[in-house]
């Protein structure tokens, strides 16, 4: 996946690859697939954003 954005001073281009898999894509709806923030942030770390898997938090260390 390529992900090209503008962060007001440049582009920046960010580049992804799953080492087994595919990215979970929503359906386009008229040709555009939208994407809320919390799905993108998911889909960008290769978290199927359908079906989210949650963990326990990291156990603290005293």
């Amino acid at each position: 996946m390529k992900l090209l954005t503008w962060d007001g001073q440049g582009f920046c281009l960010y580049y992804k690859v799953l080492e087994t898999g595919r990215f979970p894509w929503p359906s386009p709806a008229d040709g555009v697939a939208r994407l809320t923030a919390a799905q993108m942030a998911m889909l960008r770390e290769g978290i199927d954003w359908r079906r989210p898997s949650w963990s326990a938090p990291p156990s603290r260390v005293a």
